[in-house]
């Protein structure tokens, strides 16, 4: 099973961030994480920030997906998000300070704070920082 391959394609609103042939795919939706191999059912779902793993046979690439919509067919996968980020693409430093932040935020517990902006900033943060470990 793991050795079959499908065709994966990430697009971001900026660039064409990766086409090729994947043997896994993991990420995590609105319903929870999935791993996607071939031949999986036919599934379209929303994203969440995350840490994507894609698996090139025994290779893995990672990266920080902040959104967007997968359409997973038989042997076919295209994620849309909203921004996607290679390790080496991330400011580690600016990642820590925004998790940081958002973390202040919330536990101020302060009337004024969109909770889910913050939560949401902290959520974008933490795709980052895991995708660069």
């Amino acid at each position: 099973m793991a050795d079959k391959t499908f065709k994966l394609i990430i697009n971001t609103p900026d660039r064409k961030f990766y086409q090729g042939d994947a043997t896994m795919v993991e990420l995590t939706t609105s319903e929870g994480e999935i791993g996607v191999y071939a031949d999986h059912i036919p599934l379209t779902s929303v994203l969440v920030p995350c840490v994507m793993v894609i698996h090139e046979g025994t290779a893995k690439k990672k990266a920080a997906v902040h959104g967007g919509i997968i359409e997973i067919l038989k042997d076919k996968v295209t994620v849309l998000a909203e921004i996607a980020e290679w390790p080496d693409e991330i400011d580690v430093n600016r990642a820590n300070e925004a998790k940081n932040r958002a973390e202040r935020r919330l536990a101020s517990k302060d009337a004024d704070i969109n909770i889910m902006r913050a939560e949401l900033a902290l959520k974008r943060s933490l795709a980052r920082l895991g995708a660069v470990d």
